[in-house]
């Protein structure tokens, strides 16, 4: 199905999920590179734009964030952009359906573009794509400092689970980013230049690419931050497991003499003190003598 929405003079077309005669359908009308349309059917597609004489063709994605398991995955945005129009294809990111709608009931807000054209929609369109893709970051940048002030705690099972989820989000957001600083860098360089030729709009180009910059250094920050901080977790884990077998060697170490000591006076042979009428405590105080002993020496050997 294809949704119409006009802008002024330009046409926001939104296809939600298109089947072959929707998307020959606009072949026809604009006049489209038949690769684009094939390109639109397949949902493994790398980040790219491709530039030709009336118009442009852009695959991006972008983060979204799985409530359920606190996942981060990629979504397509598959936009056609020409002088008069701007046409969006697929199960594309909820922003997109968002703003489409909201337009769409709200009218009186595209005033509020900085000007009626293709480009000012589509800049306002990856404006907020790319402004919650920064709250999203901004968020596994919150779950990174919380995960450093509960380094410490005993839940370590907990812990780790954390720190995978942090690790593989950002591997995600890694290999989403990471591919479309190239296609970003089009628009500030001049290889895209747009239907709208304005100083402006150059400005508000180099703004998306300074925002999406300054987002990869984040990722790459919170990629360091969080090899530190699985290596720390590392370290403290170990040190905890070293804390309690020394513990446990000890404790093994101070019941050896004694199991020995209650192990000789358990034999049917002829013993110091066996024949005493206060055999089992005189056994027991030289079994507390020998615990004694061995606290002072370790003590004074600093092993406790």
């Amino acid at each position: 199905m294809i949704e119409t929405l006009l802008i002024g003079k330009i046409k926001w077309l939104h296809l939600q999920s298109p089947n072959d005669e929707d998307l020959t359908k606009i072949q026809e009308e604009y006049h489209f590179h038949p690769l684009d349309i094939d390109d639109c059917k397949s949902y493994t597609q790398r980040p790219k734009i491709d530039i030709y004489d009336d118009y442009y063709f852009l695959i991006l994605h972008f983060p979204y964030l799985d409530d359920g398991r606190h996942l981060i995955g990629p979504k397509d945005v598959k936009i056609f952009w020409g002088k008069d129009y701007i046409i969006t294809i697929g199960r594309s990111h909820w922003v997109v359906r968002d703003l489409y709608n909201y337009y769409k009931q709200n009218p009186s807000a595209t005033e509020n573009l900085i000007s009626t054209s293709s480009d000012a929609i589509l800049y306002n369109l990856l404006n907020r794509l790319i402004n919650e893709s920064y709250l999203l970051v901004n968020q596994v940048g919150y779950e990174i400092d919380k995960i450093n002030r509960e380094l410490f705690d005993k839940k370590a099972e907990r812990t780790i689970e954390k720190i995978l989820i942090i690790r593989r989000n950002i591997i995600q957001l890694n290999t989403i980013f990471k591919p479309q600083l190239r296609v970003f860098h089009k628009f500030e360089s001049g290889d895209i230049q747009g239907f709208e030729i304005t100083e402006d709009m150059e400005d508000y180009w180099g703004n998306i690419l300074d925002v999406y910059q300054k987002m990869w250094d984040m990722i790459e920050d919170y990629e360091e931050l969080t090899y530190s901080l699985s290596k720390t977790f590392d370290s403290v884990q170990a040190n905890r497991t070293n804390q309690t077998m020394k513990v446990l060697t000890l404790i093994s170490t101070m019941l050896l003499p004694i199991t020995f000591l209650t192990s000789a006076y358990g034999m049917n042979v002829e013993l110091p003190f066996a024949d005493r009428k206060y055999a089992f405590a005189i056994l027991m105080a030289m079994c507390a003598v020998i615990i004694l002993i061995l606290l002072a020496y370790f003590k004074r050997k600093k092993w406790l």
